[in-house]
């Protein structure tokens, strides 16, 4: 296998510079440098090539088997100058053996080499994405393996059931002493209980990496825009007192209490003849069904809209600047409300990402529902075809099999691509 390297660490100027090596001549290309430390401790180190001194640089490697990869691995850590980096980049490149790596391809032999699993890869990726706390914090969970003991869990459950279903195959023509069934239909009960309840927590995990989607609905001229830019701290929405100045959807990303939250800023509700005017109230129309939470911002409380509020939206009076001492009331002119309006939309998303599981990708769902539909299937069977197990067994073993495509241990390749070129060269 080839020897890789590349630039692990931010390109342009900075204090330090990372170079990462891994593969079978990592510690031997270290060693035309420099004289190499011992195993996982840093040595300081003049790098020298062909009497040059290229940089003095901390070095540390790390044996085969005990590296992010697996494989022998070396770290050179230089002074993060860009005619530095390029040189030494350079040399390397001049070395026998040695080529720059690919987009993800430190974190694909961790993955080939049984350092990671799938789901631990794709935590990786979100972990180096996180802009928030949400997001830092989930990325974590799934980087630590935490989906991969649990899945290896049900998988040893499913494992027992499929043992004993297939015993009564083996020895159908035998009495069996134990009936298997009521141990078996345990299983299966116990893992659907599991599975569907780590599936009703995709949503809310996704919508913690993506962002959650927050609407102002409202009237025309209800304050809708000038609230959106007190929010925002800028102004990002045209305002004026021409109703219907906003036609289309304005989006606003912000961090509220550590959640990605994208504000949208949509155009007034109301019956119109202009042509323009009515398309954009149909597009705020069918975003604002489809965000997490809307906030109304309605004129008065009698005020009737072409949208009905859901359990949890919130509605709200605007322009608080003419309403003194009223309650839920909120003005983006003078800030009035505005803290109180945003730590009402933070109480109300940081809810619903309490629930959050560990499924943080599409795969990951599809996968899973996947696995509960088999198990539905083997419950069904269990009671409708006791005289055919054969059907209970592949049931479950088409559940086992989607439970280790999720952690990329087959059916996966195809996808390998596309999850490594989202990765830097040096990850």
């Amino acid at each position: 296998m080839d020897t890789i390297f590349a630039l692990a660490s931010a390109r342009g100027k900075a204090g330090v510079a990372v170079i990462r090596l891994s593969g079978p001549m990592a510690h031997d290309a270290v060693a035309k440098l420099c004289l190499p430390p011992r195993l996982r401790q840093a040595g300081l180190r003049r790098l020298i090539w062909q009497g040059e001194v290229l940089d003095e640089a901390l070095v540390v490697l790390f044996a085969q088997g005990a590296s992010f990869t697996g494989e022998a691995s070396a770290e050179l850590q230089l002074h993060g100058s860009t005619a530095v980096v390029a040189r030494v980049l350079q040399v390397l490149a001049a070395l026998d053996g040695l080529r720059m790596a690919e987009a993800g391809e430190f974190t694909r032999r961790a993955l080939e080499n049984g350092r990671l699993d799938l789901s631990q890869v794709e935590g990786l990726a979100d972990l180096i994405d996180a802009e928030t706390e949400a997001q830092r914090k989930q990325a974590l969970r799934v980087l630590s393996g935490a989906l991969g003991q649990r899945v290896e869990a049900w998988r040893l459950d499913l494992v027992r059931a499929a043992a004993l279903i297939e015993a009564t195959i083996d020895f159908a023509d035998e009495d069996v002493p134990l009936d298997v069934t009521p141990e078996v239909t345990a299983l299966i009960d116990g893992l659907l209980v599991q599975l569907r309840a780590e599936l009703a927590g995709a949503v809310a995990a996704e919508r913690i990496r993506d962002g959650f989607e927050v609407a102002i609905v409202g009237a025309p001229n209800a304050g809708k825009s000038t609230l959106l830019n007190a929010l925002a701290g800028r102004e990002a929405a045209i305002t004026s007192e021409i109703a219907g100045t906003t036609r289309d959807v304005i989006e606003v990303r912000m961090d509220i209490a550590g959640l990605s939250v994208t504000l949208l800023d949509t155009a007034g509700l109301r019956d119109s003849t202009d042509f323009i005017e009515r398309l954009g109230v149909e597009r705020a129309l069918d975003r604002a069904r489809q965000a997490d939470l809307r906030v109304f911002l309605q004129a008065d409380a009698d005020e009737v809209l072409m949208l009905t509020p859901e359990v949890d939206d919130l509605v709200v009076l605007g322009k608080a600047d003419m309403r003194e001492g009223v309650a839920r009331a909120v003005s983006g002119k003078t800030g009035a409300g505005v803290d109180w309006l945003i730590a009402e939309i933070a109480e109300r998303l940081s809810g619903r990402a309490a629930s959050a599981g560990l499924l943080i990708r599409e795969r990951q769902r599809i996968a899973m529902q996947t696995a509960v539909s088999g198990l539905e299937s083997a419950q069904r069977h269990m009671v409708q075809a006791q005289d055919l197990p054969e059907l209970v067994a592949a049931d479950l073993r088409a559940s086992m099999r989607a439970l280790e495509a999720m952690l990329g241990r087959i059916d996966v390749e195809n996808l390998l691509d596309e999850i490594f070129s989202s990765f830097c060269i040096g990850k």
